[in-house]
């Protein structure tokens, strides 16, 4: 897949939704617009998965480049204070509560229904991003 999760960070607080992100990465050689796309949340092991929402407008990620979405509202204050955008710019999903809950939550960057990525939060591993197993 083009379209990665480099990073996946829970929540401080349930509260403080502007500490929840995911970081995703355009691996690809062409440029990947994201309106449109919905992300799902979901847990390891688990057909049910819920619709976070839809991406728009949306940005556009041009090859190499990253996007951190953040869960919250900047403009909330109970939501915290953005994080820095250093050499990761920030998108603002505006969603009302945290969604990363627990090891094993499954993120699934979704475009018409069909899966453009996927990742599962691992605490442990670097970038919160679960590594996936070999397959023989």
């Amino acid at each position: 897949m083009a379209v990665r999760f480099v990073e996946i960070k829970a929540a401080e607080t349930s509260d403080l939704l502007n500490t929840e992100w995911v970081i995703i990465e355009n691996a690809g050689k062409n440029p990947f617009n994201t309106r449109g796309c919905g992300m799902t949340v979901g847990r390891r092991g688990s057909a049910k998965k819920s619709l976070l929402g839809i991406i728009d407008p949306g940005f556009v990620l041009q090859p190499g480049e990253r996007m951190r979405m953040c869960t919250g509202n900047p403009a909330t204050q109970a939501h915290g204070a953005a994080p820095p955008e250093d050499t990761v710019k920030n998108y603002f999903l505006f969603l009302p509560r945290a969604y990363v809950s627990a090891p094993g939550t499954v993120l699934t960057l979704v475009l018409r229904g069909l899966p453009v990525s996927k990742a599962e939060f691992d605490p442990a591993a670097p970038g919160g991003v679960a590594v996936a197993a070999a397959k023989p």
